[in-house]
């Protein structure tokens, strides 16, 4: 064998790419296939998608990438799956679908009839978390169908994580690992396994336990190509598929944030900041820590659940001129708003935005807000400001688990779509005040996900000198202290005190929808 191989699969929100990865690190070739339609919108707040929709993305990526490397086929050791979270499947006696796949995205809401028993809504509300958990409740994709569609509930068997299905039609076993079941149904991330019938928050979504599926550790066999698998993807037949973890998971690893000293961003449609553990907290209170691939660890996450989409909602809605002069000067839309927002100081001329488009569990009643406008603000402030923004928040979320979990961050490493961008890699150095480090490819996902399949495969004796090997630093952007110390003045004297002053505000405007008067 010349050069071994690990074939991963990483399915986004966006597309889906199959990658050929070397023990280097290096991607030795890659497919993608972009969506036409990432989700389908039958109602306002939804968000699902055809159950097969991405198999055969996967399956059609992989095609080109064997035909195309067919010499190579024979160095393929295993291959690997990595997919969003929070995205369901739901499965009659026979492993068919019995509806469509309920996307990450979907918004819709259940009611809440008031499932708790009284001493828990008691509990709930004696430790402030009452809206919270509603809100979990009502955001559940498992008691929206339960309640709106009986019949279908009835039916459904299994209730699955995308990649747990994903498994099954490459093997045709159902199982997956902890680290890739990240969704609103009952797992103990603590324990690394399903909640017990007692368990606390159960009760949040009580899926029956004969609905769930197997778990396993991640780095075992899950499966094997199958031949019908290996038709449609072209795949070898008996390739060994290794469990692994969910996209962030698999990205954290990828780029090397395998100890406490270091973070990892991720500037993707959700942005995120998550830290390795081998002792476990919750990174907010009443949030776990989720698994990580490694399997002695967990990854405390914050999340900002728009992140790098609001820099998409900016350009939808506000970007059609300048998309315009993009194509005329032959480069991304992208590229051309970062240049002139490059061009606006640090702090925005004061203008901040706090980046709430979307409400969690913690902050039930929040919305996103834009502070400091004045006449001198072009778009390009705000622009911005959303990055900046961004920025600020994870810092803050930073700065909590840090205090939570005992830990010093002393590095940064950055991925995600959003990560391409050096105004934003900048941006992220001067309001953490680290080094913010950019690895060698931007597909640190895969990285991380073939790390798992090469120890496996024992071509690594563990994840460090896997890292070592894998994980190359390519640019480093260090903290501009002038810039630093405005962002330092903003953070510490504006941006922490929005949400409390403005959170009575937005109860209001809360209890105002509710009553149909918005």
């Amino acid at each position: 064998m010349s050069k071994p191989l690990i074939l991963t699969y990483d399915v986004g929100t966006q597309s889906t790419r199959a990658i050929l990865v070397d023990k280097q690190g290096n991607i030795v070739d890659k497919v993608q296939v972009k969506y036409k339609e990432p989700y389908i919108r039958r109602h306002d707040g939804w968000a699902e998608q055809k159950t097969d929709f991405y198999f055969a993305h996967m399956c059609a990526a992989s095609k080109v990438l064997m035909d195309r490397n067919a010499d190579k086929v024979q160095d393929i050791l295993a291959c690997v799956v990595t997919v969003i979270r929070d995205t369901l499947v739901f499965l009659d006696e026979n492993n068919q679908p019995t509806r469509d796949i309920i996307h990450w995205l979907d918004a819709r809401k259940c009611d809440f009839d008031n499932p708790y028993p009284a001493w828990k809504s008691f509990l709930f509300k004696l430790i402030g978390m009452d809206k919270g958990t509603k809100i979990a409740y009502r955001t559940s994709k498992v008691n929206w169908v339960r309640q709106n569609q009986p019949e279908i509930w009835e039916k459904t068997k299994k209730i699955v994580c995308l990649p747990a299905y994903l498994n099954f039609r490459m093997t045709g076993r159902l199982a997956d690992t902890p680290a890739n079941t990240i969704a609103h149904i009952p797992m103990d991330y603590k324990k690394k396994r399903w909640m017990g019938e007692n368990d606390l928050t159960r009760c949040m979504y009580d899926v029956p336990q004969e609905k769930l599926y197997d778990l396993i550790p991640s780095g075992e066999v899950l499966g094997y190509v199958s031949k019908e698998a290996a038709e449609l993807s072209g795949a070898p037949v008996g390739l060994p598929l290794i469990s692994t973890g969910a996209d962030k998971a698999c990205e954290t690893l990828g780029l090397s944030v395998a100890d406490t000293s270091k973070v990892s961003i991720s500037f993707g449609t959700s942005s995120t900041v998550e830290m390795f553990t081998e002792k476990y907290f919750e990174p907010q209170p009443f949030l776990p820590s989720y698994p990580s691939v490694i399997n002695s660890a967990w990854n405390p996450e914050i999340q900002v659940f728009r992140g790098f989409w609001m820099l998409s909602w900016f350009i939808k809605e506000f970007g059609e001129k300048d998309a315009e002069e993009a194509a005329k000067l032959g480069i991304s839309t992208e590229e051309l708003l970062n240049n002139k927002a490059a061009q606006v100081p640090a702090g925005c001329q004061g203008l901040m935005l706090q980046p709430y488009w979307t409400p969690d569990v913690l902050k039930p009643d929040s919305y996103g807000a834009i502070i400091g406008f004045a006449d001198y603000h072009t778009k390009y402030h705000v622009y911005r400001a959303i990055i900046e923004g961004i920025c600020l928040e994870l810092y803050m979320s930073m700065k909590a688990m840090e205090k939570r979990g005992k830990m010093n961050i002393k590095e940064v490493f950055v991925g995600g779509g959003g990560s391409k961008s050096d105004l934003a890699c900048q941006i992220l150095a001067d309001v953490f005040n680290l080094p913010v480090k950019r690895i060698h490819t931007h597909e640190a996902c895969s990285i991380g996900a073939a790390m798992v399949a090469f120890i496996a495969k024992g071509e690594f004796d563990n994840y460090q000198e896997a890292i070592k090997s894998m994980v190359h630093e390519k640019d480093v952007f260090m903290p501009i202290k002038e810039n630093n110390k405005v962002y330092s003045g903003m953070y510490n004297m504006v941006y922490k005190k929005i949400y409390r002053h403005v959170k009575p505000l937005y109860a209001t405007m809360n209890n105002l929808k509710e009553r149909n008067m918005l």
